[in-house]
């Protein structure tokens, strides 16, 4: 797919842990209890400089932190693991993306020293006061507020990600005048590609649950045609064209983004992966055995956990093993059935992307 030296990106998630349950999230179930198939693993500092040698470091263009399952605000060594990429190259990009709602005002101005003017940290904040904990659960407003506002007075830039919903598409442009307020540089909404289900077909609705597994707030998809994701829009167009979904993905054009950015995406666990949806299949809490997801046949091919562990193997050879081309020949297979991956048909297939339309 890539060599060591090709390598421009890192997605680096430093941690499984989050104090939200967002209900869309894997980490959780729709809100409630945590996914019983996760440790919340987290990397060191100690592990980010095993991981991450000086001479790799200077050769990025950019490093974040995001992941699938934890918010970089509550791993213990996020600043410690910032300031050494910092100080390994002046020049590249640090970002990370985070819900806000935790650490103290010194923790954010500290964080907005390190990453400097090269570098931003994007904050998801999905309504206001009255609406954001609606998704972003057990997140309070007056810390997100405190938070980002110390960040931005210290110097850091940021982008507010706004998340449309049924429940807060009437506050759009209030938040996006607040955002000026506050000095934000960007505003950004986005229009969730999440109300779609994993049998392929478009939903209205999702129920959210609080920990104790209590049905709460009905999620819904936002009125306005214009805050929809016009990819699943053309879910029925792809429909009739192909027969079905599965048969799109069977026959659909593999286009990588991460091969196109030269990206790698590491783990909490310490695991490397090509990006973070291949990653993001490996522990689907619906599964009684979360092993039943075909990414797993590929881990396996490479040696399991061990054989793409990057804390106790180098770096170097673990990219010059088996998995990530494993992954890239099978795009050229005739069906998922027969091998092809079927989770690089989901995200990168030519013909349906409801990531990228998040953002238009």
């Amino acid at each position: 797919m890539y060599r060591y030296e090709d390598i421009r990106t890192v997605h680096l998630e430093i941690t499984q842990r989050c104090q939200a349950a967002c209900p869309m999230c894997d980490r959780n179930e729709n809100g409630g209890v945590d996914n019983r198939h996760i440790t919340n693993a987290e990397l060191s500092f100690d592990d980010c400089k095993a991981i991450f040698p000086v001479d790799f470091i200077k050769q990025l263009d950019t490093m974040y932190m995001c992941g699938n399952l934890g918010d970089p605000i509550v791993a213990k060594d996020t600043l410690e693991v910032f300031e050494y990429f910092r100080a390994n190259n002046d020049k590249m990009w640090l970002s990370m993306n985070t819900n806000a709602g935790a650490k103290s005002v010194e923790w954010w101005r500290e964080l907005a020293r390190i990453i400097g003017r090269r570098g931003a940290v994007i904050f998801s904040i999905d309504g206001l006061r009255d609406t954001n904990h609606l998704y972003r659960q057990n997140v309070v407003w007056d810390n997100v507020e405190r938070n980002m506002r110390a960040f931005v007075d210290a110097g850091g830039r940021a982008r507010w990600d706004f998340i449309i919903f049924g429940h807060n598409e009437h506050q759009v442009e209030e938040a996006e005048q607040l955002a000026k307020d506050w000095g934000v540089e960007r505003f950004q909404k986005k229009k969730s590609g999440r109300f779609f289900s994993a049998n392929s077909k478009n939903k209205d609705t999702h129920q959210a649950k609080n920990r104790k597994g209590i049905e709460t707030q009905l999620l819904e998809k936002p009125k306005k045609i214009s805050n929809q994701n016009l990819a699943l829009l053309k879910q029925k167009e792809l429909t009739k064209t192909y027969g079905g979904m599965q048969n799109y993905y069977d026959s659909c054009s593999i286009k990588c983004k991460v091969v196109k950015e030269n990206n790698i995406f590491i783990t909490a666990e310490g695991l490397l992966m090509p990006c973070c949806w291949t990653a993001g299949r490996m522990y689907k809490w619906w599964h009684e055995d979360y092993r039943v997801e075909q990414i797993w046949d590929f881990i396996d091919k490479a040696g399991g956990k061990q054989g793409i562990d990057v804390i106790t193997n180098d770096l170097r050879n673990v990219m010059n093993g088996t998995l990530l081309d494993d992954i890239k020949q099978s795009w050229t297979l005739p069906s998922i059935e027969q091998g092809k991956l079927g989770v690089c048909a989901m995200k990168c297939g030519t013909e349906f992307d409801p990531f990228a339309e998040q953002f238009k």
